[in-house]
């Protein structure tokens, strides 16, 4: 096969033509770096390396792009990379990034558990599903907590005189809060107990 034209396109892209026919988008500095020019013979084993060259040059751009804008987990870098290019090149280009030191699941899993716990006021178990759903291990998940050692009663003391305090002057104010804290993942229980001080002397709760 011959290369025939080499043509720009999009996104630093170029369109390779190999007997007259478009065979590739390859990745312009990729094609830069290598041999093979207009006019030259390539058999179908160069070009499929050189595609594969191009996808893992441009998956890491990715990968260097989505951790400039924030931090992420392993698993989450991966899935996202997934979405445009091959499952092993995502695979690689994450290990690549892993080794560098720019992605580091337990220092993710630390700052984000602090992060909800903190600013969003999540509950452990909460906290705990939160992790999951960035692919982070749960045997991690159990020792990032442990190093934390929250606990339910001062987080939700904390939290309601910081955000609900207000709102518990009255029956409907109290429910309020109580259906915002069980969905921050907190127990009945300890919400009902946080809540205790609250309330007049002659009144109760009802589940």
């Amino acid at each position: 096969m011959q290369i025939t034209a080499i043509e720009p396109r999009r996104k630093s892209l170029r369109a390779l033509y190999l007997d007259g026919e478009y065979a590739a988008s390859i990745d312009a500095r990729v094609l830069a770096e290598s041999p093979y020019r207009v006019g030259d013979e390539v058999s179908p084993e160069q070009i499929e390396e050189l595609a594969n060259r191009s996808e893992a040059r441009r998956a890491q751009e990715k990968a260097l792009y989505l951790l400039e804008c924030r931090d992420h987990s392993r698993k989450e870098l991966e899935n996202k990379l997934r979405r445009s290019v091959k499952a092993d090149t995502a695979r690689q280009v994450t290990q690549r990034m892993e080794e560098a030191g720019l992605i580091n699941d337990r220092d993710f899993a630390g700052r984000y558990a602090r992060e909800l716990m903190q600013r969003k006021g999540y509950a452990v178990a909460r906290v705990e599903q939160a992790l999951r759903q960035k692919g982070i291990d749960r045997e991690l998940i159990r020792e990032i907590i442990e190093e934390m050692q929250p606990d339910p009663q001062e987080q939700l003391a904390d939290l309601i005189e910081k955000k609900f305090a207000a709102q518990l002057a009255d029956e409907k104010g109290r429910k309020r809060a109580v259906a915002a804290l069980l969905r921050l993942g907190y127990r009945w229980e300890d919400v009902r107990s946080a809540l205790q001080p609250y309330l007049d002397a002659d009144e109760g709760w009802q589940e």
